[in-house]
């Protein structure tokens, strides 16, 4: 697996100053874009392509915090989509049926609120989880670390759900 903290050499940690990182990703470019190789080789053109590839590849993973964490407990050895991986808690689980059946009752009963609420609580849930994750990455506990990415991954998801539900209130009322 390729390091991407390596490869724009920068340390290997939740924490990145986005700001290096992309002058990073411009120095790379800077030296593996294609058009510098026009009259190069075929296979120097190739190279240059696949390197500005990976440096793409590198740079949008690097700059997501989520991509980022999971880029982390992978290298830790902890594959993202490895089935042995731990399943979220139970509780998790249990919180989340609850927190659905609030958003179905809140598009029910075209409850803006009840919405509104449940996208403040959200809001803070995400920023402590996103600090769970950091503390979990610079521990270098993995297992859990990857645990607490699925729930923020949910939790995400879950934002998405809450705005969807905001915009058909919005079309509903203009209708």
């Amino acid at each position: 697996m390729q390091n991407y903290f390596a490869f724009f050499n920068l340390p290997q940690q939740f924490d990145l100053d986005l700001k290096v990182l992309d002058a990073a990703w411009h120095t790379v470019q800077k030296e593996v874009h294609p058009d510098r190789f026009v009259d190069a080789s075929d296979s120097e053109k190739r190279a240059s392509l696949q390197w500005a590839s990976m440096a793409n590849d590198a740079y949008q993973v690097l700059r997501n915090p989520i991509r980022r964490a999971i880029h982390l407990c992978e290298l830790g050895g902890y594959p993202f989509n490895d089935e042995s991986a731990p399943a979220v808690p139970s509780d998790f689980v249990f919180e989340q049926i609850q927190w659905r059946e609030h958003l179905d009752n809140a598009r029910i009963d075209r409850d803006l609120e009840a919405l509104e609420k449940m996208s403040i609580d959200l809001r803070e849930r995400i920023a402590g989880q996103m600090q769970l994750i950091r503390q979990k990455l610079d521990d270098h506990d993995f297992a859990v670390g990857m645990q607490e990415i699925r729930k923020m991954m949910f939790l995400q998801k879950f934002g998405d759900e809450i705005s969807f539900a905001f915009d058909r209130l919005d079309r509903e009322e203009m209708e």
